[in-house]
């Protein structure tokens, strides 16, 4: 295996400048050093792409260190999040406040370095990475929101047409969420985006020969690329070179781009260059000093000693450059602002989110539109008439995976293409991993609130994006219909049980499945005015009743929970329920009534929402003296014990279900009134033999 022997003095691998070429061997022995003290970590690709991330944040990238949200600024994004190392190394040489102490405390409890970038942990980081090929997907979706923003906002002008870096690994071209976003941003043009790919043939179980044999430059190339080549990743001048030439979109004819850098992962490491063994952990306190040696430090050099006053002098100049490149952008900024102050508003409108009051205001017009009570209507067209109102007056984008009319998210204009960058709608085609990885970046770039929409059973899907979504408290909504076995003759595959039970696992993320229309609506309403953090809308293929009034329904919904039905002061009995279970529940009470049951039913829209409405609200809805309680969800019931107690039940679906009509397979798996009386009577007899309340 061929090393790279990394001499800083070498002038045709850096450039003259002493002082570069001391920040750079400075960058690449940071990750050698902290790693080896630690015992742990990654420090082969952060050493053998720090030239790389040298030319990229001091000679390249549009940023400002001073002022790290900066509008006009490029985005990184490091896919290969194990590389964090690589990440914070830069943030820490250009001014981004970073310490070497930082440094030297990654990965510890607390620390603002921890061992994958995280969003809002540290100054600098764009998007939290790790699991590999999201940040490719989610960069994809920063380009698309940053072309519409032009297009929507600044059409004649190239006052925010920056440029989206993510830096990818081959792992992260392994996984199939970064081949699904790859072939949509070549599809649609996305030449803003430039992916920079670490090929250094190397994974952790050995060569990537062994499983990764394609040709990724034809692959994307066919994907509608341009495929650029850095075929030394130490020669500051050439990569420079590449960089410029990619970021360069008059060159780009309307393509992304794909840099291929030609790395050694581990270099200058003699022992470990090359090898799978670099990739994580430390090289050992020998190999170490003679990494050091080798990059013209002293073998047993501190970490402080690693960064020079000349070197670092070097690399603030970066505060410097950033300033004034703010500065001349602000100039074009508040010229184009000057010409068009209406356009100018409404993006800063769409930034703050003070645009709500109209965002209300159709809700209200879809709201008096609906049926009345007893009308029977499914919560994914009452959805579908909410997204549709929504994407009008309100920053709302989004699409589906190929499925907008059976979803109904179908909303009016022309879908996003190369030539309309400003599409009302995105197709994302059959993508679903893709498609909530992209709805990532869209939110993290802004001003759109993003959404996607496919059935629930395929929401295992998106799992590791909504995941990261979670994690991010990005505001992104993902419209999941036909949502239980009552999608019917499509069968068990089709079918979702587990999903619902599943996506509530997920800290952070608010699972909302609306019993009608108007809860439907209702839930939008709460989107609008507390808009953190993902959501998940669970709603039906099937028709179900408008139910009748409740007073305040709006702000009850918002709480989670409420008391749609009460016989008597329902102190007897709590039924509580989902979705389409919410009126076979009030069917099920109102038998009970006949036999002098005094019930209340309780719409729970969103377990979360009103897990967190407070103490005082939860006890006026389920009054802890009421103990005989039944809950009711076509799914898997684990997640309703906290809530029924002990001496209550669940009413749910723990097998597949089957092929057959929807109200066939739901009486044939027990989601009927007959079967949630009998649970009750059950449940109202045990209590008789313990009548103490549910202790909170």
């Amino acid at each position: 295996m061929t090393t790279v022997s990394y001499l800083p003095t070498r002038t045709d691998v850096v450039a003259p400048d002493p002082a570069e070429a001391r920040a750079v061997a400075a960058a690449i022995a940071i990750p050698a050093h902290v790693v080896q003290s630690k015992g742990h970590g990654h420090a082969g690709t952060a050493m053998a792409l720090a030239p790389l991330s040298h030319v990229l944040f001091s000679r390249v990238m549009r940023h400002s260190p001073a002022t790290p949200m900066w509008a006009g600024r490029d985005r990184f994004v490091l896919s290969a999040g194990h590389a964090s190392l690589l990440l914070y190394t830069q943030l820490f040489l250009t001014g981004y406040g970073l310490t070497l102490n930082d440094l030297a405390s990654s990965r510890r409890l607390g620390s603002v370095t921890p061992g994958h970038p995280e969003r809002g942990v540290t100054v600098g980081v764009e998007m939290s990475t790790g699991p590999l090929g999201q940040g490719v997907a989610s960069a994809v979706g920063m380009a698309l929101a940053a072309r519409r923003e032009t297009a929507v906002y600044g059409a004649g002008t190239t006052v925010f047409d920056h440029t989206i870096w993510v830096l990818a690994g081959d792992g992260c071209l392994q996984e199939g969420v970064s081949a699904e976003a790859s072939s949509l941003a070549g599809t649609l043009g996305l030449d803003n985006l430039v992916l920079l790919w670490d090929d250094n043939g190397i994974t952790i179980d050995g060569p990537t020969s062994e499983a990764f044999a394609e040709d990724v430059r034809a692959r994307y190339r066919a994907y509608g690329w341009r495929v650029l080549d850095i075929p030394d990743a130490t020669d500051l001048d050439a990569i420079e070179g590449v960089l410029r030439v990619a970021s360069d979109r008059s060159a780009a004819g309307g393509r992304p781009t794909l840099v291929a850098v030609s790395s050694v992962i581990g270099a200058p490491s003699l022992a470990f260059g090359g090898k799978s063994a670099a990739h994580a952990g430390g090289f050992g306190e020998d190999e170490l000093a003679k990494i050091k040696e080798t990059l013209g430090f002293a073998p047993d050099a501190a970490l402080a000693d690693l960064v020079t006053p000349e070197a670092l002098a070097f690399c603030r100049r970066a505060i410097a450059r950033g300033a004034g490149l703010e500065a001349e952008w602000s100039r074009d900024y508040d010229l184009w602002a000057a010409r068009n102050p209406e356009s100018a508003g409404a993006r800063l409108a769409a930034y703050a989110g003070t645009d709500s009051a109209r965002a209300r205001a159709v809700l209200d017009d879809v709201a008096g539109g609906l049926p009345e009570p007893g009308t029977p209507v499914a919560t994914r067209k009452a959805n579908g008439r909410a997204v549709q109102a929504l994407s009008a007056a309100w920053p709302l984008w989004g699409g589906s995976a190929d499925l907008a009319g059976s979803t109904n998210v179908a909303v009016a204009g022309d879908a996003v293409t190369r030539d309309n960058p400003g599409g009302e709608f995105i197709r994302f085609g059959i993508r679903e991993h893709a498609m909530a990885a992209i709805l990532n970046g869209i939110a993290i770039h802004g001003p759109w609130r993003p959404f996607g929409s496919t059935y629930l059973v395929f929401s295992d899907y998106l799992r590791p994006a909504i995941r990261l979504a979670a994690l991010m408290n990005l505001p992104v909504v993902y419209v999941f219909t036909h949502d239980s076995v009552a999608v019917g003759e499509d069968g068990p595959t089709h079918q979702p049980v587990e999903q619902i039970a599943s996506l509530r696992t997920v800290p952070g993320l608010s699972v909302v499945r609306p019993a009608d229309a108007t809860e439907a609506v209702a839930a939008w309403r709460r989107l609008i005015e507390r808009p953190e953090g993902p959501t998940a809308l669970i709603l039906s293929r099937q028709d179900v009743p408008v139910l009748e009034h409740v007073p305040d329904r709006e702000a009850r919904v918002a709480n989670g929970g409420y008391v749609v039905w009460q016989q008597g002061n329902g102190l007897d009995l709590a039924l509580i329920a989902t979705g389409s279970e919410v009126a076979l529940s009030i069917e099920a009470a109102g038998i009970l009534a006949r036999d002098g049951i005094q019930a209340r039913v309780v719409s729970m829209p969103c377990v979360e929402w009103f897990a967190d409405a407070g103490q005082t609200y939860i006890d006026s809805v389920l009054p802890p003296v009421v103990t005989a309680r039944i809950a009711v969800e076509a799914g898997r019931g684990d997640a309703w014990w906290r809530w029924t107690g002990s001496r209550g039940d669940v009413v749910s679906i723990e097998s597949f279900g089957e092929s057959g009509s929807g109200p066939e397979v739901m009486r044939l798996r027990g989601i009927t009134p007959g079967h949630i009386v009998a649970a009750a009577k059950a449940s109202i007899a045990r209590c008789a033999g313990d009548p103490r309340p549910l202790s909170r």
